[in-house]
């Protein structure tokens, strides 16, 4: 038996860009965790830990993200973990981890003077 889930709770880093793949809407964007920082029992500080995750996102869930999701909303997801490798036009291998998300709720919204990242 194996399990591939993940569960994940932070904040959008970027608006999710929607493109199209044979008619069905595609979501990505990053989403941030973030580990608190703390002192160790012999004084050390250790600093706060953030991971960027990369989220896809397929049909209805593309479309609730298109018009809900920016950046700093507050996300919970699912998902499972799906990694992929692709060459670029100078022969560069290249691999990148992603989340497929199955379900999410927002958890809060942006206050309302949040942009876009460029």
């Amino acid at each position: 038996m194996s399990v591939n889930k993940v569960i994940l709770v932070g904040n959008v880093g970027k608006n999710p860009e929607i493109r199209y793949i044979d008619s069905r809407p595609c979501a990505t964007f990053s989403l941030a965790t973030s580990e608190r920082g703390y002192r160790t029992a012999n004084g050390i500080d250790v600093p706060e830990r953030t991971e960027w995750h990369n989220i896809v996102m397929w049909d209805r869930a593309a479309e609730t993200a298109e018009r809900y999701i920016t950046k700093g909303t507050k996300l919970y997801i699912e998902g499972k973990l799906r990694t992929r490798d692709w060459q670029d036009f100078n022969a560069i291998k290249h691999r990148i981890t992603e989340v497929y998300v199955d379900s999410f709720d927002i958890l809060s919204r942006p206050a309302s003077g949040a942009t876009a990242s460029p």
